[in-house]
């Protein structure tokens, strides 16, 4: 797979899977520092390209209360910041139309939220940026159904797009990721694996979403195994405060054995014959 489209990566592609991991909102500039610093020094260690995920505002929340972001500008201006500081590139999601050429002019990865990936007008003005577009799988959707999208991206004369699968609906809570979808959808573009969104839990009664994270590494490990070329895992140094996704974000300080051990997946099945 081409990464030739994302800016500043400091490792190249080639038989290894390529990282979008941070926290799921940004919370401040302090907290996105201190989690780019440690995983780019795991990542540089373990040659994996990486991207730096935050998402600059929060607009699908099950309560009025939860927490949204502490203001578009500066959310996105801490995401540039984040880049330059690291020579690195940074993805966010965007939700809106007119989101698009705004996130556009400070990260270098626009992602569509699972639950817009249809909206055509949304995704044509993600593609229009000339940026990388990441479009997340809706919950409800067919793996083959996502050629769709990603033809959408084409039509707007952007041939830089991603498919993220991060599970599907299975009874109102719970998501389970369908393996079989990883080969089908790898036929329309690069498939990214959502390791800690697979593992959410909605639609709980108290209009906190639940997770899984203690299923983390068995999910990444069978991405690696199906040979993704991408693996998505938010992370946080203290998830239980997190304010929004701590549920099944993972703890910064287990990042570094998680991704250790997947590199040695991915070796090991890059020799199968």
């Amino acid at each position: 797979m081409d990464l030739n489209a994302v800016p500043k990566l400091k490792h190249t592609y080639s038989d290894n899977f390529f990282l979008l991991a941070g926290p799921c909102a940004i919370e401040g500039e302090d907290m996105a520092m201190r989690i780019a610093e440690q995983v780019v020094e795991i990542t540089d260690r373990l040659e994996i390209p990486y991207i730096f995920k935050g998402s600059f505002k929060k607009a699908n929340r099950s309560r009025i209360d939860s927490f949204t972001g502490i203001g578009d500008d500066k959310a996105l201006k801490i995401l540039e910041k984040v880049g330059k500081a690291f020579d690195i590139p940074t993805v966010t999601d965007i939700h809106e139309i007119s989101d698009a050429e705004k996130a556009a002019a400070h990260v270098d990865v626009l992602q569509i939220p699972a639950f817009l990936v249809r909206q055509t007008d949304l995704v044509m003005a993600a593609a229009q940026t000339g940026k990388v577009v990441n479009l997340k799988k809706g919950q409800f959707m067919s793996p083959e159904a996502m050629k769709h999208a990603v033809q959408k991206v084409k039509d707007a004369g952007n041939d830089k797009a991603w498919i993220t699968d991060r599970g599907t609906m299975f009874g109102y809570q719970d998501l389970i990721v369908d393996f079989r979808g990883i080969p089908t959808m790898r036929n329309y573009a690069p498939v990214v694996l959502d390791v800690t969104h697979s593992l959410q839990q909605p639609n709980q009664s108290s209009g906190v979403t639940g997770g899984r994270p203690e299923m983390i590494e068995t999910i990444a490990r069978a991405g690696v195994v199906n040979k993704v070329d991408g693996l998505f895992i938010e992370t946080h140094f203290d998830p239980a405060n997190a304010k929004s996704d701590g549920a099944n974000m993972l703890h910064l300080d287990n990042l570094d054995k998680l991704l250790t051990n997947l590199v040695t997946i991915r070796q090991l099945v890059n020799n199968l014959r």
